[in-house]
């Protein structure tokens, strides 16, 4: 059963459509393909990494595209001719398409091939108005206090 029913939760939130249409496509689009394989993990509250096994594509094979909230990782095929004939083929060179959907501020910071792993680090930089702020009532009003490593400041 991959069908989803978020109608309960539709009906008492706001402002979530997007991330309810997101999950429903997952799951509608998630058609059983694996290849390549791939890792993600989350190195610390703001990082990510995510590891793609791309064994026999160079660096020159791949493109790496980063839009608003979509990674999208496409290893091109190559056609190599070998020197003899190939009794058995177990090393996959085909062409794919890997997307990953991000969330809001997080962009790639780096990206590196090295012994048939695609490494890709991810950080969430969260700007300084998005931040979450501390407002305190003083005396002679409304006071907002910005909690920044032990510094507080007063608008």
């Amino acid at each position: 059963m991959n069908r989803l029913d978020f109608t309960p939760y539709r009906r008492t939130t706001v402002g979530f459509d997007r991330l309810f249409d997101l999950l429903e496509s997952q799951a509608r689009g998630n058609s059983g393909e694996n290849y390549p394989p791939f890792n993600i993990e989350r190195r610390c509250e703001d990082s990510y990494r995510i590891t793609l096994a791309v064994a026999g594509f160079r660096s020159d094979d791949l493109d790496i595209t980063a839009q608003q909230n979509l990674l999208t990782i496409v290893g091109k095929k190559r056609d190599d001719e070998s020197d003899g004939e190939m009794l058995h083929v177990g090393i996959a060179n085909r062409g794919f398409e890997r997307r990953f959907e991000l969330a809001d501020y997080v962009r790639v910071a780096n990206a590196d091939l090295a012994d048939g792993l695609l490494v890709i680090d991810l950080v969430r930089e969260v700007p300084e108005a998005m931040k979450p702020k501390k407002i305190a009532l003083g005396k002679q009003g409304l006071e907002i206090v910005q909690k920044d490593e032990g510094d507080t400041k007063a608008a």
